[in-house]
């Protein structure tokens, strides 16, 4: 089984690199997930084999240390590990491999060059710190704060729900700069680990995607150089919702992709099982949900294909589409999964199996990235 992607869209270079992720996803991936999940870590020394084969920061220029391809890779990686039984477990962790990219893009030079090979040798990670106790999707109800004091900013706040918080040597962190100007005065300043006054807090215990660690972030009084600021006070929503708005399409991929793993496995645990004498696919009830599903996929398929073929023409996500995709996509996945789960009968809440992990990690998608009401609204201001 395989992911029914349209190979049309993508070059030589992206298929190889496709037939490399699959090979490392399935050698170096699938047989540690279980203990990473127990562990609710992945351990660092995972991201520096991830380097040296060749998939992190795929989308990174040469002159940064990077391979210098473009952001199909990221693609690639989203259909992967979507369909992956990886992808529920480590899917977070994995994706945030393109903070790399926010850096590239929003950075200064100087940061460029400070961070970004440490980045794409897996040795440095980056962490985005925008969800804060009282606000998730609202970035402009940001509290952190960051003060000028001469060539430095003093920091303070807290952030919760942060991605690879354990690890990270860096975080960008949302803050207000201005606090008069509302959405206006929100800036994104990088923060070192090691600064004094930074602290990690708790490892939150997640319903699903266990191996991706998630936790709070403190930041008391803490100072770091006017030069950690990323582009211009003021500069923190367009930072932030570039990184979101790529996020927008590769979470539906996601969601498209797990949907259509757990299809997959459905349809073979139906024609293996028994009940009442005969194989489970038999009964017409099965045989409809099935239809549903696989032409619910089959339609859904030609909007992701048009969105990437958009991309291709222009260069640019379209921010309305993306929002339609976050909203819908991740909708549809939970809907599908829920009814694999249903056919699966009492193994499919079952650990064991992989639906239950997709179930768990696609009701997380509906949330990630702006949460499928926020979507709503962006797509509301359209009409």
């Amino acid at each position: 089984m395989s992911y029914p992607y349209d190979a049309s869209l993508f070059s030589e270079e992206h298929e190889a690199f496709r037939n490399t992720f699959r090979r490392f996803l399935k050698e170096e991936v699938e047989p540690n997930v279980d203990r990473w999940t127990e562990a609710h870590h992945i351990p660092p020394e995972f991201w520096i084999r991830a380097a040296k084969a060749g998939v992190l920061g795929m989308d990174i220029p040469e002159a940064y240390g990077g391979p210098g391809g473009d952001f199909l890779y990221r693609l690639v990686v989203a259909q992967e590990i979507g369909y992956s039984v990886a992808g529920a477990t480590i899917g977070p962790a994995f994706i945030g491999d393109g903070c790399g990219e926010i850096l590239c893009r929003a950075g200064t030079e100087e940061q460029r060059r400070k961070w970004m090979p440490g980045v794409v040798k897996g040795e440095v990670r980056v962490g985005l710190a925008i969800t804060e106790p009282d606000s998730g999707s609202d970035v402009a109800a940001t509290r952190t704060t960051a003060v000028r004091d001469g060539d430095e900013y003093v920091i303070n706040g807290s952030k919760t729900f942060i991605s690879n918080f354990l690890d990270a040597a860096i975080f960008m962190v949302g803050c207000k700069t201005n606090p008069e100007l509302g959405a206006k005065g929100v800036s994104v300043i990088i923060v070192e680990a090691d600064r004094p006054g930074f602290r990690r807090g708790r490892a939150l215990k997640k319903m699903g995607c266990n191996a991706s660690d998630t936790g709070e972030l403190f930041f008391d009084n803490v100072r770091v150089p006017v030069t950690n600021l990323m582009g211009n006070e003021g500069d923190g929503m367009k930072i932030m919702l570039g990184g979101v708005n790529m996020d927008r399409i590769m979470w539906p991929i996601i969601g498209h992709a797990a949907a259509t793993r757990a299809y997959h496995e459905t349809v073979e645990f139906v024609k293996n099982r028994k009940a009442f004498g005969q194989p489970i696919i038999d009964f017409q009830n099965t045989r409809f949900k099935l239809a549903e599903i696989k032409t619910e996929l089959t339609i859904a398929q030609a909007f992701l294909d048009k969105m990437i073929r958009d991309y291709k023409a222009t260069g640019e996500l379209d921010v309305l589409q993306c929002a339609m995709a976050k909203m819908w996509y991740t909708e549809m996945e939970g809907r599908i999964i829920d009814q694999c789960v249903q056919l699966h009968g009492g193994s499919g809440y079952m650990d064991e199996y992989i639906v239950s992990r997709l179930y768990t990690a696609a009701r997380l998608h509906r949330i990630f990235a702006g949460t499928a009401e926020i979507m709503r609204v962006l797509v509301g201001r359209s009409i």
